[in-house]
């Protein structure tokens, strides 16, 4: 099913084709076009079995999902939760970070508010909160999130963002370079990390066949933090494009991450 999905997608409706490729040729200018056309047939592949997984995380059994998608290293987080302390999770549009959500809170054992923007279609939306939450996630609406944190210091918890969402242009953002581009960042996990006195892992996630992943966790930084600053959001930016360079077709490249261009007084 997924096959022929990815050939109307990719050959016949071409639904993002020439932003895909263009994104592509624009993060790997030394790469060739026929290299970049693979990398780009790949990821149109990757992403029709995600929408099928994602279909099967509503009914999949945990034990099921527990086959699937194993975390390496959950002790470094653990280290952490078990002193009282929560933690700063920061994934990218890399494989399946919806599986990576439901994973998280079964390897845990800990509760994972889950950042999310609502989607348009209602029907959708509610769908995609109900999956999120089968096995203890708790997702929060962006717009509500610092509130929220506020409201959930008193436990130790997983604060969970999909950190390589591009910020409005009137919202505050962090510029840095990413994938040979100017390229706007949220900076919301930095003042997370500083308002919880949290640690910050980034999660990096690799496929190992159709339908299996594992992630392994990475400390970005621990506090004492300053009062201010973005070095939190760099050292992620850093550490997530390392994994796209190493596996380029599990990103999710049809995605508009690069929306505007860096004005100059920026």
């Amino acid at each position: 099913m997924t096959d022929g999905l990815y050939l109307f997608i990719y050959h016949i409706w071409r639904f993002r084709r020439q932003l895909s490729l263009s994104n592509l040729k624009n993060s790997f200018p030394e790469k060739s076009a026929p290299q970049r056309e693979l990398i780009a047939r790949q990821a149109y592949c990757n992403a029709c079995n995600m929408i099928a997984e994602v279909l099967k995380a509503a009914v999949m059994e945990e034990s099921e999902l527990r086959r699937r998608v194993r975390i390496v290293n959950p002790e470094a987080i653990e280290t952490f939760t078990k002193a009282g302390q929560s933690v700063v999770l920061l994934a990218s549009h890399h494989c399946n970070w919806e599986w990576l959500l439901l994973a998280s809170c079964l390897e845990l054992k800990i509760s994972v508010d889950a950042v999310y923007k609502p989607l348009r279609v209602g029907a959708i939306d509610r769908f995609m909160l109900q999956t999120r939450s089968r096995f203890g996630g708790r997702p929060i609406p962006a717009q509500d999130f610092l509130v929220e944190v506020l409201k959930r210091r008193a436990g130790p918890r997983v604060f969970g963002l999909v950190a390589d969402q591009t910020p409005l242009r009137e919202e505050e953002k962090h510029w840095t370079q990413f994938l040979s581009q100017d390229t706007a960042f949220f900076v919301g996990a930095d003042k997370i990390a500083r308002l919880t006195r949290s640690p910050v892992f980034f999660v990096g996630m690799t496929r190992l066949r159709r339908g299996y992943y594992e992630a392994r966790v990475q400390l970005l930084a621990q506090p004492p933090y300053s009062a201010q600053g973005t070095e939190i959001i760099e050292r992620y930016a850093r550490a997530a494009e390392s994994h796209i360079v190493e596996y380029p077709a599990d990103w999710l490249w049809m995605y508009r991450k690069w929306k505007y261009k860096k004005p100059l007084y920026a």
